[in-house]
């Protein structure tokens, strides 16, 4: 069983910073696959960044080159590091966790509100 916590969210203005985090639970948190998911009202969830238990990312188009996923395996925790906020990227933010590149993300924590006012 691998339990999620997030942190971090809050409001902001156009064009703030925020770092959100994920503390993990679990003796193999390296081996993890990690992901941050975000839904805004009356949106689908979508994958936001992605890293692998090697350390590789991936983004989707709209946050390339303004957030940055990274991991600390000795603290179990996943980090998204939010530059260039837009009032586009409220949501709530959810970080997942997957045992594998082709396995679903089958673990989520309880989310956290990101506001971006304009």
């Amino acid at each position: 069983q691998v339990q999620l916590v997030e942190s971090g969210g809050g409001l902001v203005q156009a064009g703030g910073s925020l770092r959100l985090s994920c503390a993990a639970s679990g003796r193999t948190f390296s081996s993890y696959f990690m992901g941050w998911f975000r839904q805004a009202p009356g949106k689908q969830r979508e994958l936001v960044a992605a890293i692998s238990s090697g350390g590789s990312t991936n983004y989707v188009d709209s946050v390339k080159g303004r957030f940055t996923i990274s991991r600390d395996n000795a603290k179990s925790t996943v980090y998204l590091q939010m530059n260039s906020l837009k009032p586009e990227d409220t949501a709530t933010y959810y970080c997942a966790a997957r045992f594998g590149p082709h396995s679903p993300y089958t673990y989520w924590g309880q989310g956290t509100q990101v506001t971006v006012s304009s």
